[in-house]
């Protein structure tokens, strides 16, 4: 390493451990991770490369991210430990979303409310859909909603009723993955996203502005989000959308990098007040960053 490189290390490294009461712009979707961690047994992919904190860190300060959200990758199953060590580190400028099964004990899920974990995922891509209706779920929603989490989705639009419906009707907080992924050939037309264009009035639901680029093979997806984001808007207002960058966005990293991700978002929402909002005001609220 160069001592240029050491230098900008020393930086960034001082950056996370400094103080940061000043809320400037929250990314609400990203992953860490490093080759060599025990993996999930049924897995997509398994990227061969390191995603580091380190890496992440300054790319958060070179485009004036001051907070993040860290979202267990699914290829890493249940063992949520390398992320939450980043929150038990810096718990001022991360907070969690793991990935965990209905069989959790009531002591691991206070252990992760403890580290900044305030969500639950449910990466449903490639799986059979789950019956969220059954009782091992159902008490599981009930011990999520007592802790004030959410239960964050990613799923393609076409199955979303199936999956938002039991969960409002369970009361929990709902939070969606990468603008509800509608079929590109649709866009907004896709029912699916229609559907969840109509769970607006529940006010329970939020959408991340992330990876756009997820729903289309071999493009950005900058066209497919800026259509997406206006009729989210519409429909959500600014209060319950927010931004993610996806970093390192995994198995689409020769498409897109973390800067041209983030300016996505001012394309997508050119209104500097509303930007604000997606940006800062509505993750931190969802993410309770004031606490």
């Amino acid at each position: 390493m160069t001592p240029t490189s050491n230098a900008a290390l020393a930086d960034d490294e001082q950056w996370l451990d400094a103080a940061s009461t000043s809320i400037d712009a929250i990314d609400a979707h990203a992953h860490v991770f490093v080759r060599g961690l025990p993996l999930a047994p049924h897995r997509r992919h398994a990227p061969d490369y390191d995603a580091t904190l380190d890496a992440y860190a300054a790319h958060l300060r070179a485009n004036g991210v001051s907070h993040a959200v860290l979202v267990q990758p699914s290829f890493l199953g249940t063992d949520n430990s390398f992320f939450l060590d980043v929150l038990q580190r810096y718990p001022q400028r991360f907070r969690g979303v793991a990935v965990i099964d209905p069989s959790i004990s009531d002591e691991e899920l206070q252990r992760l409310a403890r580290l900044g974990v305030l969500g639950m995922r449910l990466n449903l891509i490639g799986l059979v859909l789950p019956d969220l209706r059954e009782a091992a779920w159902r008490e599981l929603f009930v011990r999520i909603n007592a802790l004030g989490w959410h239960v964050e989705i990613h799923r393609d639009a076409v199955d979303l009723p199936m999956i938002i419906t039991p969960l409002l009707e369970q009361g929990c907080t709902v939070v969606i993955d990468h603008f509800g992924r509608p079929d590109p050939a649709f866009g907004v037309d896709d029912p699916g996203f229609r559907y969840l264009l109509t769970t607006a009035q529940s006010g329970r639901v939020w959408v991340k502005l992330s990876a756009a680029y997820r729903n289309i093979h071999g493009d950005d997806g900058a066209a497919l989000g800026q259509t997406l984001t206006s009729a989210l808007l519409d429909s959500f207002g600014a209060s319950r959308l927010v931004w993610g960058s996806d970093w390192p966005h995994t198995q689409h990293q020769k498409l897109i990098d973390y800067d041209s991700s983030r300016d996505a978002l001012d394309r997508w929402i050119p209104d500097a007040s509303l930007r604000t909002i997606v940006l800062r005001d509505a993750p931190r609220k969802l993410f309770r960053f004031d606490r």
